[in-house]
């Protein structure tokens, strides 16, 4: 008779390169996504959620995937993968995109830019910390022959965010001409002296630039930032307050694959080319459905709720109509230290989704009034130009 064998260890979690610099700054580190990562500093999540909605912010992303395709038909590969127009994306322009599977789920949200020329056969992406090993393969399963695929490894990813975030670049980065850089486009920057890949963007409904940069260089780039007085470092709990309040989707929580794009009013993001009367209709996993569902409509949708009350509610919480029937749940919550408000991202059935509805949700026996809103919860402050 063979022993029973013991259950495998977790695997060890991984380091960015900036770790020593967040223990350094005296962040507590926690468990995310396979990385040892800063929930917060001794400042704490409401100081720092305040500081980035007040001057700049700057945030460790450096768990998150970073990958290049590159080859000509890198754009039509990709385009296979998306419900997202990618071959008419301008050379430096970003756009937000979903990987869907057969059934229209969505397997992970990323962000994908057309390098300036002369490298405009060449996509960067960035991806969910969580989902990156699954989008790798993903791509290398679909694309493999159509296009060069390269994961960065040895990169770091930093997020510059607020309202300060331009003036505190444009001063490390002299040459740089930030009054014609608008949201949602990229470019090579030379940032005190180390050279880097910007897009003026980010996750905080905050101007702001997320930065990538060789690992090596990681460290100098942030000290230099955080030399400069507007600047302290910003933990995942003020970064997940910040993101909430600015009625953005955290994948695994909001979206995941049991909730299509339309269902989670993500319909925005659905490029125009690739619908039913566009020039490039389909062609991409779960269209049928997709397409279905803009034609037809959804049963279910996801929506904004703000307190009426000052209790906050969290994710898997219950929603009632006034009869105690349950009409859907709360998939993200919290307090928004800027709206002032308990703010939440919820489905509902369709029913009951529409804009000032009263429904209630149910915390600790209580049933606790809110009222569907739109979002996001505070004003988004994106340089447009």
């Amino acid at each position: 008779m063979s022993l029973p064998s013991e259950s495998a260890s977790p695997p060890p979690l991984l380091s960015t390169a900036l770790h020593d610099l967040h223990l350094e700054l005296g962040a507590r580190m926690v468990p995310f996504a396979g990385y040892q990562m800063p929930v917060q500093y001794p400042a704490g999540v409401l100081k720092e959620h305040l500081h980035t909605r007040a001057a700049a912010g700057l945030f460790d992303v450096s768990h998150m995937g970073q990958v290049m395709l590159s080859g000509r038909g890198a754009d039509a590969a990709l385009e296979s993968l998306v419900p997202v127009d990618i071959i008419g994306l301008a050379p430096g322009q970003q756009r937000y995109a979903m990987f869907t599977g057969s059934d229209g789920g969505i397997l992970d949200d990323i962000m994908v830019t057309r390098c300036p020329a002369p490298q405009q056969d060449t996509l960067f992406l960035v991806l969910n910390a969580g989902c990156k090993q699954q989008d790798i393969d993903h791509l290398r399963s679909h694309l493999a022959g159509r296009c060069t695929i390269e994961v960065l490894e040895e990169h770091a990813l930093l997020a510059l965010q607020g309202p300060a975030a331009a003036s505190v670049l444009q001063r490390l980065a002299p040459a740089a001409d930030l009054g014609a850089w608008t949201f949602m486009t990229a470019r090579p920057l030379t940032i005190a002296g180390i050279d880097c890949f910007v897009s003026r963007s980010g996750y905080t409904g905050e101007d702001g630039f997320e930065i990538s940069v060789a690992g090596i260089d990681a460290e100098g780039l942030a000290r230099r930032l955080l030399a400069e007085p507007e600047v302290a470092p910003i933990g995942l709990g003020a970064r997940d307050s910040l993101r909430l309040e600015a009625g953005l989707c955290l994948y695994g929580h909001d979206i995941d694959t049991g909730t299509t794009p339309v269902e989670a009013s993500l319909l925005w993001a659905l490029s125009k080319s690739r619908r039913t009367d566009g020039s490039r209709p389909g062609g991409y996993p779960g269209a049928a459905r997709i397409l279905d569902q803009i034609a037809r409509g959804v049963t279910k949708k996801r929506v904004g709720l703000t307190g009426i009350e000052r209790t906050p509610v969290r994710e898997g919480t219950e929603l009632t109509d006034a009869g105690g029937n349950t009409i859907g749940k709360v998939t993200s919550g919290g307090v928004g230290p800027s709206a002032g408000k308990p703010v939440a991202l919820a489905y509902l059935d369709l029913a009951h989704a529409a804009i000032d509805t009263l429904i209630y949700a149910q915390v600790r026996g209580k049933a606790v009034p809110m009222r569907v809103s739109r979002t996001p919860f505070v004003p988004q402050r994106y340089y447009r130009g």
